[in-house]
C-alpha cells in the first residue's frame, strides 16, 4: 500500500537552515540516515555536513526536495560553498568565470576571486536596449514555466568570452532546463566551456536534458536527492 503524505508532513520553518555547517562528528548515525524528518544532511566534500530543509511539491505533498536557498544562507556558508567550488574547478584553469542569473550570481564573484580573477561576467533576464537577441537564449524552469523568457548576454562583454576558456557557474541543477540555453550561446562564442560548476546537483534528471557529453563537464559540491513520504518522515525515490 502506497504512503500519501498529508500536505504538512513533516515540515518546519526554514529561519535557522543554511546558517551553519556542521563538523563531520555532529551527527549520529539516525540523523545520518533516512527517513529523514525535517532535513536532509547533504555531505561536503571536506566531510562536514549542511542541513537542507526538506518541501513537500505543492501538486504532489508525497513527494519532496531538499533545498538550497542561497539568498537566505549566512555569508560565512555562501562563502564555504563557493569556495569548496572553487577548489574543484582550479585544475581546469579557465580564463572566465560567467555567472548564470539568478542564483548563480551569488556564487559567481566569489568562485572567480578565488580562481584569482579579477572580474568575473554576469547574464541576466532583464533585457537593456543595446543587448542583441542573438546574444541570447530561451529558458523555462519549474518556477518559470511560461515561454518567453530569455537569458541574455551585454554585447560589451563579448571579448571576454570569445575564444576563450570558461566556465558556467550556477547554484542548482535539476530538470536542466535553464542551463541549457546560456550553454549553447556561451559555447558558440567560446573557445570551450571547459566546465559548468554548480553548489548543488539534485536528482539526475538533468543528465537526459544535457547529454552524456556536457554531463561530464558537470562539477559540483554536494547531492540531494528527490524524495518520498513514508510514515517517519523522508526516503531517497529509488
Amino acid at each position: 500500500m502506497t504512503f500519501t503524505a498529508p500536505t504538512s508532513h513533516f515540515t518546519e520553518p526554514t529561519t535557522d537552515y543554511w546558517q551553519q555547517i556542521l563538523p563531520g562528528d555532529a551527527l549520529g548515525p539516525q540523523e545520518l540516515s533516512p527517513p529523514w524528518r525535517y532535513g536532509y544532511p547533504a555531505r561536503l566534500p571536506d566531510g562536514r555536513f549542511l542541513m537542507l530543509p526538506i518541501r513537500p511539491f505543492r501538486d504532489n505533498p508525497s513527494r519532496a526536495a531538499a533545498s538550497l536557498i542561497c539568498t537566505q544562507a549566512s555569508f560565512d556558508v555562501a562563502e564555504a560553498l563557493a569556495l569548496m567550488l572553487a577548489q574543484q574547478l582550479a585544475p581546469l584553469q579557465p580564463d572566465t568565470v560567467i555567472g548564470l542569473p539568478t542564483l548563480g550570481l551569488t556564487f559567481a564573484p566569489t568562485v572567480a576571486r578565488h580562481l584569482g580573477k579579477a572580474r568575473y561576467v554576469a547574464l541576466g533576464y532583464s533585457r537593456k536596449f543595446w543587448y542583441d537577441d542573438e546574444l541570447s537564449g530561451s529558458v523555462s524552469s519549474i518556477t518559470s514555466p511560461a515561454p518567453g523568457k530569455r537569458v541574455y548576454l551585454d554585447p560589451n562583454l563579448v571579448p571576454l568570452v570569445r575564444g576563450k576558456r570558461v566556465v558556467l557557474i550556477d547554484d542548482a541543477i535539476s530538470s536542466g532546463n535553464t542551463l541549457k540555453a546560456p550553454w549553447d550561446m556561451i559555447e558558440s562564442l567560446a573557445d570551450e566551456v571547459v566546465a559548468c560548476g554548480v553548489v548543488m546537483r539534485q536528482s539526475s534528471v538533468w543528465r537526459d536534458k544535457l547529454g552524456p557529453e556536457r554531463a561530464q563537464r558537470l562539477v559540483h559540491v554536494f547531492d540531494s536527492p528527490l524524495l518520498q513520504a513514508v510514515p517517519d518522515g523522508w526516503a531517497p525515490l529509488p
